[in-house]
This record gives C-alpha cells, sequence and structure tokens, in this order.
C-alpha cells in the first residue's frame, strides 16, 4: 500500500486530486500513522463543540471521528431513502489521492436514525436521522491506523493547507502513540443525587400491554421504560465509554455527540446489519437471563425460545423479501454480553444489488425491540410508552464509499445532557409473559447499565 511518505508527495496528491474536483466536490486525504486509540485521539480531534463520534469495536474496526463536513438531518417517511441518497453522493464527489487506501481507511458517512421516522410532537426529541461526513476520521483495526481529512476548497482553503493541516495533525497525534494512556484523569467518581421512580407508572402500561397479547391483538410487544438520573457532578462521556470498553468487551461501543450539551453513549451487543464485500449478517438477539443463572435455563424457556423464534422469522422472511437468500443455524446459541446473557442466532446472505439503508428500513425495528405485528405494535407503542425514543433502539453506525456498512441497534444506552442522564430499557412481552418477571428484568437491565457505566446502582428508584 504506497501512501505519501514525505509532505511532498502528499501535497502532490493533494493538488491532483483538487485538479478533479467538480462544483460542491471534497478534497479528501488520508496518511497512515503510528497505532493509537481512537478513544483517546478523539479529544485531540477538531475543536471544542465539535460534532464526535465514536465507533468503539477493539479489537476490531475502531473509528473516531470529529466535525461535520456535510451534514443531513430530517425526519419523514423517506428518512432511509434520502440518507442512502445522502451518503452516495455525499462520498461520489469525494476527490482523494490516487493510491488506494485499506478498507479501514475509506471515508464514511456516519449515521444515527430515531426509533421513529418522526417526533411525536414537532420540534422535541431526536430528528428520524442525522447523518455526517466527518471532517476528521481516524480509524484504527490492529495494528494499523490512518488518518483522514476532508475540507470543501474555496477561500483560504486550498489543496495545500489541506495537506499542511492533515500532516501537522499526524505529527502531533503520533506523540500520543504507544501503550493507550490511563483514562483515569477523567474517573473522579460520581454518584446519583436523585432518580425517577418508574415502577408504578410501568406497572400500568405492563399489564395493558400484557392484555394485549394475551388478547392475540399482538404476538409481541417489547414495551420500555425510561429512568432520569440526577448526578452529583458532571460526567465525561470518554469516561462512561471507557468504562463500557472494560464492562462490555463483547459489545460495540458508540458515541454520538451533536454539541457539549448532548452525547448519546451506549454499547450495543445487537447487530441490525453489517455488510462486507456483497455479505450481510443480521442477529437476531432476544430471550435474556443474568449472568450466575445455569445456561440450560434459558435455552429451555419456553418463553424466551418463542420470543427468539419470532424474532429470528421475522428477520428471515424480511430479507427473503427482499429477494435474497437468508441462512441461519438451527439453533440459538447463548451470547454473553456483559453481566447478562441472552439468546442470539446470526443470519446472513448474500446480496444481489440491494442498498444497505433499503435493507436497513425493511429490517428496522426487529421484533426483538418492537413487537408484532410492527406497525401494530409501533401505533401501541406510541401509546404506552410517556417518553419520545429518540435513538433508543434505533440503528446506528456507518456506511463508506464501497457500500460496506455496519449499523448497531442502539441499546443499553444513554442519553447525557449536563448532570442529567437517561437510562432506557425495555422487556419483551408474549403470551405466557410474567408481569413480575418482566418487571425484574427491566430493573436488572437498569441495573447493569449503571454498573457498566461505573454509576451506583439507584436502589429506591423503583
Amino acid at each position: 500500500m504506497q501512501a505519501p511518505a514525505t509532505f511532498p508527495a502528499l501535497l502532490s496528491a493533494a493538488t491532483a486530486a483538487s485538479r478533479r474536483l467538480e462544483e460542491e466536490g471534497v478534497l479528501s486525504l488520508a496518511l497512515p500513522l503510528a497505532a493509537l486509540d481512537p478513544l483517546v485521539a478523539l479529544t485531540h480531534l477538531g475543536s471544542g463543540g465539535d460534532f464526535r463520534f465514536l465507533w468503539d469495536g477493539a479489537p476490531g474496526l475502531s473509528i473516531a471521528a470529529a466535525g461535520q463536513c456535510n451534514s443531513l438531518e430530517l425526519s419523514g417517511p423517506r428518512r432511509f431513502e434520502l440518507a442512502q441518497r445522502f451518503s452516495s453522493l455525499s462520498l461520489s464527489r469525494l476527490a482523494s489521492e490516487p493510491a488506494p487506501c485499506p478498507a479501514l481507511a475509506r471515508p464514511r458517512v456516519l449515521l444515527a436514525f430515531a426509533f421513529f421516522e418522526s417526533p411525536l410532537h414537532p420540534g422535541t426529541g431526536a430528528a428520524g436521522v442525522q447523518a455526517v461526513l466527518p471532517t476528521w476520521q481516524l480509524s484504527r483495526q490492529g495494528r494499523h491506523c490512518w488518518l483522514r481529512l476532508q475540507r470543501s476548497l474555496g477561500g483560504d482553503v486550498t489543496a495545500r493547507s489541506v495537506a499542511e493541516e492533515l500532516w501537522d495533525t499526524r505529527q502531533r497525534l503520533e506523540a500520543l502513540a504507544g501503550p493507550s494512556p490511563s483514562m483515569a484523569g477523567r474517573d473522579t467518581p460520581v454518584g446519583i443525587a436523585h432518580g425517577s421512580h418508574w415502577h408504578a407508572g410501568y406497572r400500568s402500561a405492563l399489564d395493558r400491554a400484557l392484555e394485549l397479547v394475551e388478547r392475540g391483538e399482538l404476538q409481541k410487544l417489547v414495551l420500555a421504560v425510561r429512568q432520569h438520573l440526577l448526578l452529583d457532578g458532571p460526567l465525561d462521556p470518554l469516561s462512561l465509554l471507557s468504562h463500557l470498553r472494560r464492562s462490555q468487551p463483547g459489545s460495540c461501543r458508540f458515541l454520538w455527540q451533536r454539541s457539549e450539551r448532548e452525547a448519546l453513549v451506549g454499547a450495543s451487543p445487537e447487530r441490525l446489519l453489517t455488510l462486507r464485500q456483497g455479505q450481510l449478517r443480521s442477529d437476531a438477539l432476544a430471550g435474556t437471563a443474568p449472568l450466575g443463572e445455569p445456561a440450560d435455563l434459558l435455552l429451555q424457556s419456553r418463553k424466551d425460545r418463542h420470543e427468539h423464534e419470532l424474532v429470528v422469522e421475522t428477520i428471515t422472511a424480511v430479507l427473503q423479501k427482499a429477494g435474497l437468500d437468508p441462512r441461519r443455524p438451527r439453533r440459538p446459541r447463548l451470547a454473553r454480553h456483559g453481566s447478562l446473557v441472552h439468546l442470539h442466532t446470526p443470519i446472513t446472505a448474500s446480496l444481489r444489488g440491494q442498498a444497505p439503508l433499503t435493507l436497513a428500513e425493511a429490517l428496522h425495528p426487529t421484533p426483538a425491540v418492537a413487537g408484532l405485528p410492527r406497525r401494530e405494535a409501533m401505533a401501541w407503542l406510541r401509546s404506552l410508552e410517556p417518553f419520545e425514543r429518540g435513538h433508543y433502539a434505533a440503528p446506528i453506525g456507518w456506511i463508506d464509499t464501497e457500500g460496506d456498512t455496519d449499523l448497531r441497534v442502539a441499546i443499553r444506552s444513554g442519553t447525557l445532557r449536563g448532570r442529567q442522564l437517561e437510562l432506557t430499557a425495555g422487556a419483551g412481552l408474549v403470551r405466557g409473559s410474567h408481569p413480575e418477571r418482566e418487571l425484574q428484568e427491566v430493573a436488572l437491565k437498569l441495573g447493569v447499565l449503571q454498573q457498566q457505566l461505573n454509576l451506583p446502582v439507584a436502589a429506591g428508584f423503583g
């Protein structure tokens, strides 16, 4: 892989690329650099108040990104179609160095959808989709690491100034390379000053949802609860991510931060879809038990197996309807994520020219986070949940210049606004569900999430 080894070589590549730029095009330059932890690098990319994104799949692909070279934010029924169009157009307009770069260094559009296509009340909640072509992108996989800078040319921004900015920033970042510096300086203990009492309100909604399921109006409904925590001090989202890396090593940790005032942080165990070189994978993940429970209890639980099979059958049917030939193992396996164990069935297929976000639209939301039938379940969630889901249980991830895509389901997540932290968790209700067990499952998930974020469990706030 031949990358510019000297600044004159980088400048020559930048100048050549800039000549190919059409109107509204963007110059995109990349350089390899010494192995650097993207979690550590993120504070050194961009400037204060910039958009920040982290995709922490270590030891797999990890990405730190900052700044917005181009962006899209909208709501409505065409959000997946328009996000696909924005991604394809933004990535096709890039002019980059002629030498090929490895897959990990490809330019990416970053994506964060909301659970519903539009907020219930206009002007509130998260937009149906947010898409960002970042200014800075640092990607790492194994010992390989690349830094990319993307800027629109014009005015004081020239091919030379972009090359100089990239070259200088790489030198500054390489001073940080080596063993990952400790995040201990950020780990000032934070306690919970107050937590909302969610139990009573959830129980009444739970009873109504179970009635719908038992009467056969719904096959399944995933009813969520939101817990509001007031912390006794501010929290750094990167500190939360550092804790999630230790407590959730098998999940994909993520950060979506549009401003200093608000950050979505989480560790998703659930893959909506991954596309690599024309091969698709989606995860059916439903059925939950605490880690200490005997493994065969979850595998032999009629309720959990039924709930899980509904998810597997629905994902398989959606992919078949899209013209694919999905494959799946005959039986689920157990997947451990932190202190919880889930029933897990991977589903794979070969692509036949379908657009990634068209498939994502067909899959979202799976019965693992919504219910069945989908349309009726979504309507009941709007009625029974007294809050906006926002990004909870919605797709988050990226798409690159070759169409490779990774979208995770934003569960095991929280939204941080200064000293305010919102946590959301849900339980899947099917015929035969017991109210007390579902209450215990939601309380377990909330407690585990607080532990994974290094917070004291908010006992007494049920």
